[in-house]
């Protein structure tokens, strides 16, 4: 067997990173009897009579022979093993200049993260279920030599079974398909681990900042039986971070190919589901009207007294939705409730120095402008809802001007908060002091000062929003740092590089020449961050959990954060950006990226007799359990017990509108 490994190896160096000194592989098996612990064999140094298994691996030449298949085969002899089989490849880089990429889940060192969720702060080794990622890979980039390495999983028969138990050693209930990646940095070398079923160490990230003790669990093997797996292994060599996380979301994009979901519902039935949620959800007997949209229990969708102009809410934008839509199909309540919203939000949705009221509850009244904390970034989306609706409006021949004078107030109030060197602080006083003076929200303004421009023909909002792409270009772009877009976490999260996407999309939109062409250029770069979220697979669910049950296919859902390890809808203007990037750089991998979620995002509508756990039809559901983490209720395979369809149905509503923007920004 060390003959074999050593053969291996060197084969290994030859075909993929042609270093001299990249070690085997370190392979070892653990063997568990019910009520008693486990037993870990090195398989190097282990005789091969003291196992109850018999452990073949193979290191196998790929097609395009630049990277090496890893098969492991492990058969049960003359009774039934309960194991675990593990791997470590060393990557012969020295862990202090490295730096790793999970995608949809670990990015850097997961420094922006707080230490109750995974993160360097907790510690600098760690293995994960690979459901996790948005692909079931981990990789690792040196940042001193350029040279990356990169483990991902084969993907098999998809399968999932439960476990009794959280934490501990634990044997599963069925047949399981899902393994385990990780890393081990604590080491003078960093090294990739790797392994099936999946283990989870040195802590279980489980719910919101929770993390609790670690995982291990066995699959069961008969006598006789065997089980292969098998990772592919590859090395790659980049010019810096972010040129590698490109290349390997290229590889796993090839590798796994994913294609479009045949789906449920096409665009205008989408839109007409969705109409109920406009129409049940709006709430008149406060000052400020509005669909309720956040703060909802799955199992009732009982309008709450909660409010908000943009994040969760994205009142304004739905208010918009409802109007056009009413138009276009006739239905005139849609129409007069839209209107209605808005024209409350005129008279009473605006503090003395011109911003919007960000959050409402009316079980305490309307806050004093001394009390309310703004965001950089529910400013921008309120600002981008309504130009949307100002223009719209006056295509219809029908002039508001007080919302006009209201909109050049508020584009005024950001050209005064923004910093000397072109970024915004994530959250402001009315006053326009800082609460949350961090950078990492600064794109969300930049659509709504390029819109400013294109609607009032002010030069001026334009040269603000090229100051703060200069900002994202040198501190977030270029250090591929995409993070605190979210509000309700500060970490490295989807939101905050789809941002950033669609800030330099805006602007490539309104600029010509060797200008476009460098909005294009940092537009791309962000984009394969933003897509790295997304998953380009199909995750198992155990039978039981609703969602695996409903036959709910990943592909093309994204991740929403390291601190929230859940998936959801967020996509708003994403895909179309992604299409027409695609067509721009000549990249099909985004034209299908593009297709794939645009077939995918629709599976869970509410419809009657198939409610996909809502209470009531149109009610789509703010974000997916997917992985063995939580919101803090019901667990993987179902949502949390509350949601928030707001904000669900502006996306999606988006994602259906594609050519929206397009005609806002050309003239």
């Amino acid at each position: 067997m060390k003959k074999n490994f050593f053969t291996i190896a060197a084969l290994f160096i030859v075909l993929t990173l042609h270093a001299s000194t990249l070690p085997q592989p370190k392979a070892h098996i653990s063997i568990k009897q019910p009520g008693n612990p486990a037993v870990t064999y090195d398989l190097h140094s282990t005789p091969k009579e003291v196992l109850p298994v018999e452990v073949e691996t193979k290191m196998l030449m790929a097609d395009d022979n630049d990277a090496v298949t890893y098969e492991v085969t492990i058969t049960a002899k003359s009774r039934t093993v309960y194991f675990n089989f593990g791997a470590e490849l060393s990557s012969g880089f020295a862990s202090d200049d490295c730096e790793y990429y999970m995608p949809g889940f670990w990015y850097h060192r997961n420094l922006r993260s707080p230490r109750e969720a995974p993160s360097f702060h907790t510690s600098k080794s760690w293995n994960f279920r690979e459901d996790r990622m948005s692909a079931p890979l981990v990789s690792v980039f040196n940042i001193k030599t350029g040279e990356g390495l990169g483990v991902l999983r084969q993907l098999d028969s998809s399968s999932d079974a439960l476990t009794c138990h959280q934490s501990g050693e634990e044997i599963l209930s069925g047949e399981s398909s899902i393994g385990y990646l990780g890393f081990d940095s604590e080491q003078k070398e960093a090294g990739l681990c790797f392994g099936y079923p999946y283990v989870e160490s040195p802590k279980r990230y489980i719910r919101k900042l929770t993390l609790i003790d670690p995982i291990t669990t066995f699959a069961r093997l008969n006598a006789g039986e065997s089980k292969t797996i098998r990772w592919k292994i590859n090395g790659m060599k980049a010019n810096d971070y972010g040129s590698f996380v490109s290349r390997i979301w290229e590889y796993c994009f090839d590798e796994i190919n994913p294609q479009t979901v045949d789906p449920l519902y096409t665009p205008d039935e989408m839109k007409a589901q969705m109409a109920n949620y406009f129409r049940q959800a709006y709430v008149d007997k406060y000052p400020l009207k509005y669909h309720s949209g956040l703060g909802l229990l799955i199992d009732k969708c009982e309008s709450a007294p909660i409010v908000q102009v943009g994040f969760c809410g994205r009142v304004l934008l739905n208010a918009f939705n409802s109007i056009e839509y009413g138009e276009q199909t006739s239905q005139s309540d849609l129409v007069i409730n839209g209107q209605a919203i808005m024209e409350s939000f005129l008279q009473h949705g605006f503090t003395q120095k011109g911003y919007f009221y960000d959050d409402i509850d009316f079980n305490r009244g309307m806050p004093a402008d001394k009390d309310v904390v703004h965001s950089i970034r529910q400013q921008s989306e309120a600002i981008y809802a309504v130009l949307l609706y100002l223009k719209y409006e006056k295509e219809h021949n029908r002039l508001h001007k007080q919302w006009e004078e209201r909109m050049r107030t508020l584009l005024d109030n950001l050209l005064i908060l923004l910093k000397d060197d072109g970024h915004y602080a994530r959250k402001f006083h009315d006053d326009g002091s800082d609460i949350d003076s961090s950078g990492g929200s600064t794109p969300s303004a930049t659509s709504a000062l390029v819109m400013g421009y294109r609607y009032f023909e002010e030069k001026k909002y334009l040269v603000a929003a090229k100051r703060t792409v200069d900002y994202l270009e040198r501190n977030i772009i270029s250090k591929s740092d995409y993070f605190s877009s979210t509000l309700d976490a500060n970490c490295e999260d989807k939101e905050a590089a789809i941002a950033a996407v669609t800030a330099t999309y805006y602007l490539a939109k309104v600029t010509r020449g060797k200008e476009q062409q460098h909005y294009i250029d940092l537009c791309r770069q962000a984009a394969y961050f933003a897509l790295s979220w997304y998953y380009l697979w199909d995750i198992p669910y155990a039978q039981g959990q609703m969602l695996g049950d409903l036959g709910l296919k990943t592909r093309g859902w994204g991740n929403v954060s390291v601190e929230n390890n859940c998936a959801d809808v967020f996509v708003f203007e994403l895909a179309h950006i992604v299409d027409w990037l695609g067509k721009t750089c000549g990249e099909p991998r985004f034209i299908r990226m593009n297709e794939i979620i645009y077939s995918s995002l629709n599976q869970l509508l509410p419809v009657e007799g198939r409610l996909c756990g809502i209470a009531v039809e149109g009610y789509y559901p703010e974000f997916i359990q997917s992985t063995d983490w939580d919101y803090g209720k019901n667990g993987r395979g179902f949502y949390n017990n509350y949601f928030a369809p707001g904000w669900a149905t502006a996306s999606l509503w988006e994602l259906y509108s594609p050519t929206r923007t397009d005609h806002f920004l050309d003239k």
